[in-house]
């Protein structure tokens, strides 16, 4: 059975992006950016909502071919390119780079790849993670809080029906005051 896990860069009041989705306060440093590589390395399938997917799949595709483009970033888009992902959406008509999107139900097509054999599974982009968030089917949360208050936007959290208990497994502190904390589901 594989691991889902969520984890994204947030605001110290919770939001992974704040209003008009401006992303500008979390701009990650290099050992931040690395780590966040490492992880897209490490992970057998990324699980993509229609909106995060359009945002990375406008830059990460060609992002190694940039005249500017750090060795770190080279890494990232090749790792990115190289990942299976599944896209969710019903308005998208086509995806790429080692991509199969999904138009139908999210939480029965999560519910499947999780019982499959294989490594670890990560989800990113809010709408997607709050409908697995709310099926009990993540078991594992990164947040990378940055220390910064945006007052509103697109919440990392869904409101959920019940609680889900927590046990947190690593702590570690990024240049900038950014603290990353992982939790895994208490079952």
């Amino acid at each position: 059975m594989r691991k889902l896990i969520f984890g994204m860069n947030l605001s110290l009041d919770g939001y992974i992006a704040a209003p008009g989705d401006d992303l500008g306060w979390s701009v990650p440093s290099d050992e931040l950016f690395q780590w966040w590589s490492d992880r897209v390395g490490a992970s057998d399938l990324s699980l993509y909502g229609r909106k995060l997917w359009e945002t990375m799949s406008s830059h990460w595709p060609t992002a190694d071919q940039q005249p500017n483009a750090t060795p770190a970033e080279i890494e990232y888009a090749r790792r990115w390119r190289d990942m299976p992902k599944v896209v969710f959406s019903s308005t998208t008509s086509t995806v790429g780079w080692n991509t199969r999107l999904v138009t139908g139900d999210a939480v029965t097509e999560i519910t499947r790849l999780k019982a499959e054999d294989g490594g670890p599974m990560d989800i990113v982009g809010a709408t997607l993670a709050a409908a697995a968030m709310r099926a009990g089917l993540i078991d594992e949360y990164v947040l990378v809080t940055a220390p910064v208050l945006v007052g509103g936007g697109t919440p990392f959290f869904t409101a959920l029906d019940s609680w889900v208990n927590l046990n947190l497994v690593e702590t570690r502190t990024f240049p900038g005051g950014v603290m990353l904390t992982r939790y895994e589901t208490r079952r």
